[in-house]
């Protein structure tokens, strides 16, 4: 008689142990993440916790079904064969030891395939990466035992269990209004520009440019691009995200010559925010000297930060991203990660600075909380930093910065993770600052400036952001309690916007992010 089970019988017990073990992977990720939070002292009550698991189990859920069905595909298929005829008796671990192997080997190509270092938050240490393996061997074992046995008892309930994967419904759309484009012109000033970053105008006329991969270009009087980078920039780590980010002319710079300069330095396995000067000599810079380091090193080659702007007592605000995989450091004074430090002009620490009589902080941190800060501007006029910063999926934000505050990354964030779990069960926490503005979904904010230019002086006093997913320029109006998107601008372009700025003409000046980015000047027609 013919022992072995039949297809039928494979084919449910492959459905029951994929379904149970989608639902433990789910379940583990979420408790591992709120364990996160609540190692920073956050109080997580029981109702948001089973609120944000349940949660996650329709959200999170179906994305994490189908990673993890594919590779417990071809590894119950691998592991069955093997065990066909030999080792039949040790179908059950061999099994559950594939399904392991097929979860981890998956999570290693999503996480080299996928732009973000580590693209299931729970996985980012080996603790996690060994607890939701865990439950892929459970699902192995599962498997196997219910393949190999009669039907009854252990094929049932599948069914139910398919049932708490729904996928939620997506996010609703931006209704922003879009301006009409006859009331500006575009004019391309310089193309061919490699990830073009950052935008900075001297007082003779030249303007600056820096470009990802490590170069800063020189834009003539007449608009031309000199053909050779400026000599003597530091030594820049360049690697997707990383590589050279702002530059910023001294206050002083019709007598110094002085510049300073953003980047990631370091080695992939180690790696910094770095902030240097130099005097703009020839087309080189001299005298170059690093200023400061963001402390701790981290791993990957995302969310730097990286934006610069001088504050009215002459100090220098640097923002710091949170690298990504480190977001819980954002909330800890002990690092650089995630905040935004004030730095004397010769990178000292204030002796104003809101920690610096704490010990147990960095003295350089002016504020904390913060995820991926890349736009960042200071107010004369109302002495106000304002600045925005990523989200995951949503919950991009504009804030408004004062010293010491807590701006509540992680712990409340109106933006779920990129596989639609949620980061936090909190919008809004005790201690931390609520947003005056945020994006949900995302519009990826880059470059931002407060537009007080003659030109256009129906966009005086406005925010105006450049957005990358949504490929335009987000005019935002301010007030004492909130902002709000009036408008979006530009979006003919077409194109990535990476930096936004009023020019001395009062005219608006662009970068769009590509291999072949280009700077462009907008002006009334």
């Amino acid at each position: 008689m013919n022992n072995r089970p039949s297809w039928s019988r494979i084919v449910l017990a492959f459905a029951t142990a994929l379904i149970i073990g989608a639902v433990l992977g789910s379940v583990m990720q979420t408790q591992i993440n709120l364990l996160a939070l609540r190692g920073l002292g956050v109080e997580i009550g029981v109702g948001a916790w089973l609120g944000t698991t349940l949660e996650d189990l329709f959200k999170f859920g179906p994305v994490y079904l189908a990673m993890f069905g594919c590779g417990f595909l071809v590894s119950q298929l691998v592991a069955m064969v093997a065990t066909r005829y030999v080792l039949t008796a040790w179908r059950p671990p061999v099994c559950a030891l594939a399904a392991a192997v097929g979860l981890w080997a998956t999570f290693k190509l999503v996480d080299a395939l996928a732009p973000p270092p580590t693209l299931i938050a729970a996985t980012r240490d080996v603790g996690g990466m060994l607890a939701m393996v865990f439950t892929a061997a459970v699902a192995g074992w599962l498997f196997a035992t219910m393949a190999g046995s009669r039907p009854g008892r252990s094929a049932q309930g599948g069914g139910a269990a398919v049932a708490v994967l729904v996928l939620a419904s997506a996010f609703p759309a931006d209704d922003v209004r879009a301006q009409p484009a006859d009331a500006y012109q575009l004019q391309t000033v310089v193309d061919g520009l490699a990830h073009p970053w950052s935008l900075a105008f001297l007082p003779d006329g030249r303007m600056l440019v820096t470009e990802r991969p490590g170069r800063l270009r020189i834009v003539s009087r007449s608009g031309e691009l000199l053909p050779e980078p400026v000599d003597g920039v530091p030594e820049v780590f360049n690697h997707a995200q990383a590589g050279l980010f702002e530059v910023l002319p001294a206050r002083d710079f019709a007598t110094s010559q002085r510049l300073y300069l953003s980047y990631a330095c370091g080695t992939l396995e180690a790696n910094h925010t770095c902030l240097a000067r130099g005097r703009l000599q020839d087309g080189a810079l001299d005298e170059v000297e690093e200023l400061f380091r963001a402390m701790p090193a981290k791993a990957g080659a995302a969310h730097y930060g990286g934006r610069m702007a001088w504050l009215g007592d002459g100090t220098l605000l640097l923002t710091l991203g949170d690298g990504f995989d480190y977001r819980e450091e954002a909330q800890k004074l002990s690092s650089h990660i995630g905040t935004i430090v004030r730095l004397n002009v010769d990178g000292s620490v204030p002796g104003d600075n809101p920690f610096v009589n704490n010990g147990q902080a960095r003295p350089e941190i002016f504020s904390y909380g913060h995820r991926n800060v890349q736009g960042l501007v200071y107010d004369d006029a109302s002495r106000q930093v304002i600045i925005h910063e990523h989200g995951p999926r949503g919950g991009d934000e504009i804030n408004r910065i004062e010293a010491g505050l807590n701006y509540g990354w992680p712990v409340a964030t109106y933006g779920l993770d990129y596989t639609w779990a949620r980061v936090t069960p909190f919008t809004r926490y005790p201690g931390t600052e609520q947003p005056l503005l945020h994006w949900t979904p995302s519009i990826a904010p880059s470059g931002m400036t407060l537009y007080d230019g003659e030109l256009f002086p129906q966009w005086q006093g406005s925010l105006l952001v450049g957005g990358l997913v949504t490929q335009a320029v987000h005019r935002v109006a301010l007030s004492p309690d909130g902002a709000t998107d009036m408008e979006k601008l530009f979006s003919e372009l077409g194109a990535r916007i990476r930096d936004v700025r009023t020019g001395p003409d009062g005219a608006i000046y662009l970068l769009t992010d590509s291999p072949e980015g280009r700077l462009v000047r907008v002006a009334p027609r």
